[in-house]
């Protein structure tokens, strides 16, 4: 885990004037005591000193910016509302380009079903401007309600309802991206001929340019929709369940375990959805379509539940009782505040068929090294999320949760899985690449940033790490 900066160089004051008589003087921080606000994202334990944030309302003047900080050589960092679980988003010695009023939903089509839309949109808007016209932006990342498309771009985020609706990358048309030097391009799909570029800037963590405007695709509205909750005397045994359901043919839209930690830890909040906090799991399992076909489905999705050692099984009969279920494990993160002020979050990805397994030996290395763990995830398409409660104030503890976070990413590895798979590598996993991508690989990744930032000023020290031997780090690195 990268260790917190501390005393950022200021941007000169020549250049501080530029960049506010492009967006106004409201919109530059430079003062130490405001800069605070943004030395992390949500992952806290990673933190850096932002030179400077601007916030640029326009895509002209997120070029203008951009093209400021290119020709002062000055290094900057693209950050929406700083919901990232990977120290993405944070910059030292950097200025913070923030697209957060770049936040307007330009076009709802739905006859070609499809949105336009800025990055600084919160992403459940988009939902909520398209319902409208009977339709929906499927991915749902469990932040939805403040994290921002752009940001949802930067890391190919998913959600719940990944395991049948795709991530990101799967309803993103084109998008509009500011070159590291200013330049403005229009990268699309290339569904009509040439290369997929569009594709090769989700999941690039910001370190390609900044994105300003986003083509999304649309899909309608769920006819009828059916939640089933089951509850398991081991974490181990809801995950055997999940590989059941899949082994069965079905395929619900979403498929979420959480595990008796955060059962307790949800029921002693404000988020509390009545489940009995002696469970050893809870497995949440949706299903959308026409009305008879998700009766047909919840009823052998419980049947399933059951032969696969589920005491008892509910069926959310009630919009508000299934929005309840949802709200509970959604605000499940924020839950964890009460137990600490600190929270690791890992994201790996591992076969379905590795959790029963897994699970348990993933208990015991936070048992070993006394680190408290609440793990909930989209166990439909096996995407982890571990997590790590501490006090990063406190050494001995910070110690130890860096090595079970480290032992709980190798197991992952070791059982066919990779380091991530919505939330990104940002800084706090970077140097995991190596566990999956050789030398080769890896100078073939940074080859592939320098086409697009060749001075490596485009959120540096990100994603990759150091190559052997030593040298810079980042995506420009040789």
């Amino acid at each position: 885990m990268p260790v917190m900066h501390r005393s950022s160089t200021p941007v000169p004051d020549s250049l501080a004037r530029r960049l506010e008589e492009t967006v106004g003087t409201e919109h530059v921080l430079t003062e130490p005591s405001r800069l605070m606000a943004y030395e992390s994202d949500a992952l806290t334990s990673v933190r850096g000193d932002p030179a400077a944030v601007v916030f640029p309302g326009t895509e002209e003047e997120t070029a203008e910016v951009v093209r400021l900080l290119h020709g002062a050589e000055v290094p900057f960092v693209p950050r929406g509302s700083g919901t990232g679980l990977a120290g993405g988003a944070i910059a030292h010695d950097a200025v913070l380009v923030s697209t957060v009023r770049l936040n307007r939903i330009l076009e709802v089509d739905p006859q070609s079903r499809r949105a336009v839309v800025e990055p600084g949109v919160v992403t459940d808007e988009i939902s909520a401007a398209a319902a409208a016209h009977g339709l929906r932006y499927l991915p749902d990342p469990a932040s939805g309600s403040t994290c921002t498309i752009g940001g949802n771009v930067a890391t190919n985020a998913g959600g719940p309802h990944c395991l049948r609706d795709g991530v990101t990358t799967d309803h993103v048309l084109g998008l509009d991206l500011v070159l590291p030097d200013g330049r403005r391009l229009r990268l699309d799909r290339g569904d009509d001929g040439g290369l997929d570029l569009a594709g090769l800037v989700v999941g690039s963590e910001g370190t390609l340019g900044v994105v300003t405007r986003i083509r999304v695709r649309l899909a309608p509205a769920a006819p009828a929709v059916g939640t089933a909750l089951a509850l398991f005397d081991e974490v181990g045994t809801a995950g055997a369940a999940v590989s059941r359901i899949i082994g069965e043919g079905l395929l619900p839209v979403a498929l979420e375990l959480v595990d008796r930690n955060t059962i307790r830890i949800v029921e002693e909040s404000e988020f509390a959805a009545g489940l009995p906090t002696d469970a050893g799991a809870a497995l949440i399992v949706e299903s959308e379509g026409l009305e008879e076909e998700v009766e047909a489905e919840v009823e052998r999705v419980r049947q399933v539940l059951e032969a696969s050692g589920a005491p008892g099984v509910e069926v959310a009969r009630e919009e508000q009782r299934r929005k309840q279920l949802w709200q509970a494990r959604k605000k499940a993160y924020g839950a964890l505040g009460r137990l600490a002020p600190d929270i690791l979050v890992q994201d790996a990805a591992v076969p379905r068929s590795s959790l029963p397994d897994l699970l348990p030996e993933i208990e015991r290395i936070a048992e070993e090294h006394d680190v408290t763990l609440a793990n909930f995830f989209h166990a439909g398409d096996g995407n982890l999320h571990p997590n790590l409660v501490f006090d990063r104030r406190d050494a001995e503890q910070l110690r130890r949760v860096e090595e079970a976070s480290a032992e709980i990413m190798e197991l992952c590895v070791e059982a066919g899985g990779t380091i991530t798979g919505e939330h990104g590598v940002g800084l706090d996993k970077r140097e995991y690449m190596s566990l999956i991508f050789s030398d080769g690989e890896l100078a073939a990744q940074r080859r592939l940033g320098r086409a697009f930032d060749p001075d490596g000023r485009c959120n540096p020290d990100k994603m990759l790490p150091a190559p052997a031997g030593g040298g810079p780090t980042g995506a420009t690195a040789e």
